[in-house]
């Protein structure tokens, strides 16, 4: 274990976004914090991410879970802001818009539900047709028959993002305690601590956002298979993109990177926790982003790869408090949105750990994934 210390205000056991989100936030309130990681702060799925922020098309309908995602993107402009100031950093933020196309009539119709409930809110989108969508975005594909517009939608580089937090943890007086947390530590009902590296971590709360590893720890209490991994693949095109905006469409998406390059995902596959990219999986996601957007066709695919997204058997994130000692708190599940959450998700669970009002709907609470 790094670091000659034994304990702190609060262990967070994963260094992802998520984690080290939490962490800086905690920090910034005076607390100890201390960050347990096996490998490096953002290794897995979190650097793995596209770094979409969408949730008007990452939500099926209006309701608690929306609005969960609504708040947390409405919260990603200060949250970059407040980031470039405690890290120095860039994290490539930027309201680029997003358009979700129909390539046919079979999923044009459908398009008139979120349409539909999403104007009746007040939240801003546009109903385009085919030739409209293509004089917004002239290189997309003259298959598109419709789609919609949201034009606050933005994006992130998730690969800037965990440096950016995990120099801004730094900063606020966080640690890392590199090791793997064998077991969570407990007594009389309450937590003391973590187990790191055969050494016992002191600490009054644990905070569990372990993604896909997170009902692996030991002594969390989480039952098999109540967060599991679910593996997206992804590939790179190089060159200047030929589109601005986010696209969906297809079963898939496309985002534009300003220093050069295209994002296309990804796969949703039950495969464990096996993170190795697929010839099929490849060449899927080419041909899903050629069919998208032709003159990409012309771009050379430059390098692919996976991450294992956390879901829960709902779908849905899971945070707070677990019943296994009082003093545990999980932050997981989050799926495909584990980047777009991450404002709202550090600030709910802070509040939880320092005993503050919270926000959080019933059906986003950890505690439904042990009965």
């Amino acid at each position: 274990m790094d670091g000659e210390f034994s304990g702190a205000d609060v262990a967070v056991v994963g260094a992802g976004a998520i984690g080290c989100a939490v962490a800086w936030r905690l920090a910034r309130e005076g607390l100890s914090v201390v960050l347990v990681e096996r490998v490096y702060p953002g290794a897995e799925t979190s650097s793995a991410a596209a770094g979409i922020l969408a949730a008007q098309i990452e939500a099926e309908e209006d309701g608690a879970f929306f609005r969960f995602l609504w708040r947390s993107e409405q919260m990603y402009a200060d949250f970059a802001g407040e980031l470039r100031s405690a890290s120095g950093m860039e994290i490539g933020y930027r309201a680029c818009g997003a358009l979700k196309v129909a390539l046919d009539e079979a999923d044009l119709a459908p398009l008139a539900v979120p349409f539909a409930w999403q104007r009746a809110e007040g939240l801003p989108v546009e109903r385009l047709n085919g030739p409209a969508i293509r004089e917004l975005e002239p290189s997309l594909s003259p298959e598109i028959r419709g789609g919609l517009l949201f034009p606050s939608a933005a994006q992130v580089d998730a690969q800037r993002l965990t440096p950016a937090l995990w120099t801004a943890c730094r900063r606020a007086g966080c640690r890392l305690a590199r090791g793997e947390a064998r077991r969570i530590l407990a007594r009389s009902g309450k937590v003391t601590g973590v187990e790191v590296a055969g050494r016992a971590l002191a600490a009054s709360a644990v905070v569990v956002a372990s993604g896909s590893w997170s009902a692996l720890v030991p002594g969390a209490g989480l039952p098999t298979g109540s967060v599991r991994p679910v593996r997206g693949q992804m590939i790179r095109f190089e060159g200047l993109p030929p589109v601005r905006r986010v696209v969906f469409g297809a079963g898939g998406y496309l985002v534009p990177r300003l220093d050069g390059h295209l994002l296309a995902g990804a796969t949703m596959e039950e495969v464990g926790f096996d993170k190795s990219t697929t010839a099929e999986g490849v060449t899927r996601l080419g041909a899903l982003a050629r069919r998208l957007c032709p003159p990409l066709a012309g771009m050379p695919v430059s390098s692919s790869w996976a991450g294992l997204r956390p879901a829960c058997p709902d779908g849905l994130p899971a945070l707070g408090p677990l019943p296994a000692a009082d003093g545990i708190f999980l932050a997981a599940g989050h799926l495909r949105n584990g980047i777009l959450l991450t404002p709202a998700t550090a600030e709910v669970i802070a509040a939880m750990v320092l005993g503050r009002p919270y926000e959080l709907p019933p059906q986003m609470r950890a505690g439904r994934l042990v009965g």
